[in-house]
């Protein structure tokens, strides 16, 4: 019999059945398209061995004057800039005590739990404070055991917390009968800005409890802060604005060094009216102006969740509206609540729950310009846009869709697949990013009710229009221009120990084996009536990397009926000397498995050929 040549069209498709998909690829993992060919796509490895605390939401990569290279990156416990190896915590602090403010007490003989009482002290579980100018309290619980950075352990009320001693390197301490003091007259405690949530919680979202009020910062009944735990930032010259969305704005200089905390960008010397409280904080690129969005108006101290603002230009600092300055605000006409806002070459997309708006820079005397661009049409988180090959590429509640001076909807060949899985409770998760260098937009997202960070991702190549769809769990995602190779960041929440990891390097799993496949839909012989025998596999595969140990295994299965459950029928490994592979395989209706589990290598699949043969119809 003649060979018989498979070719199935480029691109994922879920929004039929595996059998209506019968000439296309039904299902992928660490698979994309390149030229309509599928490929392993590449491999992940540690930025550094250094590791950071929570997870990172936030991530961005800028450049200063003097060539020194920076990572920003907000996390639900900390905030970091990465220079060279290095985490360096900047964290803002919320307040610090006057000295004798602060007292301890042990809680029993041979316990480290240490009461520490504090009136009004403001913090809520896992905050960190950092104690100094204490004494000992008489035993094993010295000045040098209390003089360090804590997490605190729980809360007993708002006036006591506890803690767990600990040696400098981290072992626990236990209290002793000889611990009968308190520390002294002398203590002081630095209290870290409150931490956020790991996970959206019912009730405790935007605005909810003290958390964006003028009270920001106070006691609260949570056990952490009351919001999913997102940040915005961006570099303004060689320094960084950053906002704890619902939170504070925050200022870190570079000049200082990264052993410099950051400060709210109202307690910067000089500052005019900066705002305190905001959802988003950005830099303009092309007028130099800090823009904050879903911010507190001046001469109040509550969100107005649709006002923007704007400082004067090549200013961080200086937002009080004058004749002869930049700075101003403005309330948008639609919506409740902004969601997010993205900036392109010409304006300032801004997305709120009843659609979008256009921000374009006008000069004086009214400074921006601002249109409603769509309405109905909104974005199903802060981060679910981005820019690429000229468009704005961004993700709703019921779909994609794409913005070049008019919004249109994506066509998608996996939206049902992509939506009837997504945990919509958390959806404020969502994160979208580029990679460039293969023409792709990834979103990642969490799926089903279990699962409560991402662990799945569905990726759009939008130079050949198709959809690809995988896992991989990532918290944030940047193309890094200054790093060339996108960088992202890990999700470990059981642990709080989290990576940086160099995305598109090599082709395994930051050392361990990466699994890639892709699977087609049902492949019959004309309308199915007959069953098929397949006797021979003519692979087609180019491999990169250690090709001496590639390998790739096409599996063959099979089914009757539409409705039947595919088994294995078939399993041929396939190398770089496989010329071809005898098999036997019976069956009405077949799918394609070709899947990749070693080592070092890549591959890029090109047309298989069998020797297929009809076989009678029972």
């Amino acid at each position: 019999m003649p060979l018989s040549k498979l070719q199935f069209q480029p691109g994922i498709n879920r929004e039929g059945t595996e059998y209506s998909a019968s000439a296309g690829w039904y299902n992928s993992d660490k698979v994309r398209f390149r030229k309509g060919r599928p490929e392993k796509i590449g491999g992940w490895e540690k930025y550094s061995t250094n590791s950071f605390l929570g997870v990172a939401r936030s991530i961005l990569d800028w450049v200063a004057i003097d060539g020194a290279a920076y990572i920003g990156l907000g996390t639900t416990l900390k905030f970091y800039v990465n220079e060279g190896n290095s985490f360096s915590d900047v964290t803002p602090l919320r307040v610090t005590t006057s000295a004798g403010d602060v007292t301890f007490a042990k809680v029993a003989n041979g316990d480290a739990t240490l009461n520490v009482t504090d009136s009004g002290h403001g913090a809520v579980k896992d905050d960190f404070v950092t104690f100094s100018g204490s004494a000992s309290l008489g035993g094993n619980i010295t000045a040098a055991v209390i003089d360090q950075e804590y997490q605190i352990a729980s809360i007993t009320s708002s006036n006591v917390y506890t803690i767990e001693a600990k040696d400098t390197d981290g072992d626990e301490v236990l209290a002793n009968s000889s611990d009968s003091g308190n520390g002294g007259s002398s203590v002081v405690g630095a209290y870290q800005i409150n931490v956020g949530l790991d996970n959206y919680v019912q009730g405790v979202g935007w605005g909810s409890s003290t958390w964006g009020e003028s009270t920001f910062g106070s006691a609260s009944s949570l056990s952490a802060s009351g919001q999913l735990r997102l940040y915005s930032q961006d570099s303004f010259g060689d320094d960084l604005v950053f906002n704890v969305r619902g939170g504070g704005l925050y200022y870190w200089d570079e000049s200082a060094g990264t052993s410099a905390r950051a400060v709210a960008l109202s307690a910067v010397s000089s500052a005019s009216d900066a705002p305190t409280i905001a959802e988003q904080v950005m830099m303009s690129d092309i007028d130099k102006h800090v823009i904050a969005f879903g911010v507190n108006p001046i001469s109040t101290s509550t969100i107005d969740p649709l006002h923007i603002r704007w400082s004067d230009s090549e200013s961080a600092i200086d937002w009080t509206p004058t004749a002869i300055n930049s700075a101003g605000g403005v309330t948008l006409s639609t919506g409740s609540v902004i969601i997010g806002a993205l900036k392109t070459r010409q304006e300032v997309l801004i997305w709120t729950d009843a659609g979008v708006h256009s921000m374009r820079f006008i000069g004086t005397p009214f400074i921006f310009q601002f249109s409603v661009v769509n309405e109905g049409v909104s974005m199903i988180s802060p981060k679910g846009a981005v820019n690429a090959g000229g468009a704005v590429y961004f993700m709703d509640r019921d779909g994609f869709y794409t913005y070049s001076g008019a919004i249109q909807p994506i066509p998608c060949s996996v939206l049902d697949y992509v939506f009837s899985n997504l945990n919509i409770d958390q959806a404020f998760k969502v994160f979208a990013t580029t990679n460039i260098a293969h023409s792709e937009i990834t979103w990642f997202y969490p799926i089903g009710s279990g699962e409560t960070d991402i662990t799945n991702y569905v990726t759009y190549n939008y130079a050949e229009q198709v959809w690809s769809v995988g896992t991989m769990v990532r918290g944030a995602w940047i193309e890094a221009p200054s790093k060339n190779y996108p960088i992202a960041t890990s999700v470990v929440t059981s642990t709080d120990t989290n990576y940086l990891y160099i995305q598109e390097r090599g082709y395994d799993e930051d050392g361990s084996a990466m699994t890639a496949f892709i699977e087609s839909g049902d492949v019959e012989m004309g309308d199915g009536e007959r069953y098929m025998m397949l006797s021979r596999l003519i692979p087609d595969f180019t491999f990169s990397g250690d090709t001496a140990s590639a390998s790739m295994d096409v599996v063959i299965k099979g089914k009757d009926f539409p409705l039947d459950d595919l088994t294995t029928l078939s399993t041929s490994t396939v190398t770089s000397s496989t010329q071809q592979s005898f098999i036997r395989a019976r069956t009405r209706s077949s799918a394609i498995r070709v899947e990749s589990t070693g080592l070092g290598y890549g591959w890029r699949l090109g047309d298989l050929r069998f020797d297929m043969r009809p076989d009678g119809r029972r």
